[in-house]
């Protein structure tokens, strides 16, 4: 299965899950457009950001990715920066980086339909 948005997120509680290293997640961040490669401090993390119309449409942007990541049970670093910038951070805080659950919950989070929340002119 080569759609990341297709497959489910698995439980982070098992002890054998380990971080991706960079050559493994260099792989996977093209199937995921838009998301960025961020080393924090030896951490790896997926990072993208949207430009939204107000203050108001970024909460209900959260609401939405909150939908997706509660169903997933794999929950985002969520920023919300001035009154119109929003963040999204993924990483697998159970083992201090990457998994490919991050990869599949960026991919969920890109086939939401979040265009009538954005300014028209999206950051990426």
């Amino acid at each position: 299965m080569d759609d990341l948005s297709a497959k489910k997120c698995i439980p982070c509680n098992s002890k054998d899950m380990q971080p991706m290293n960079e050559e493994s997640t260099n792989d996977l961040i093209a199937k995921v457009p838009g998301w960025n490669l961020v080393n924090e401090g030896e951490k790896l993390k997926l990072s993208r950001s949207w430009k939204v119309k107000s203050f108001m449409k970024g909460l209900e942007f959260f609401r939405v990715v909150a939908g997706v990541a509660e169903s997933e049970g794999h929950h985002p670093d969520l920023h919300l920066v001035g009154w119109n910038n929003v963040t999204i951070d993924i990483w697998t805080h159970a083992v201090g980086g990457l998994t490919e659950n991050d990869f599949i919950l960026a991919a969920k989070i890109n086939a939401l339909d979040l265009a009538h929340l954005l300014r028209r002119k999206a950051a990426v």
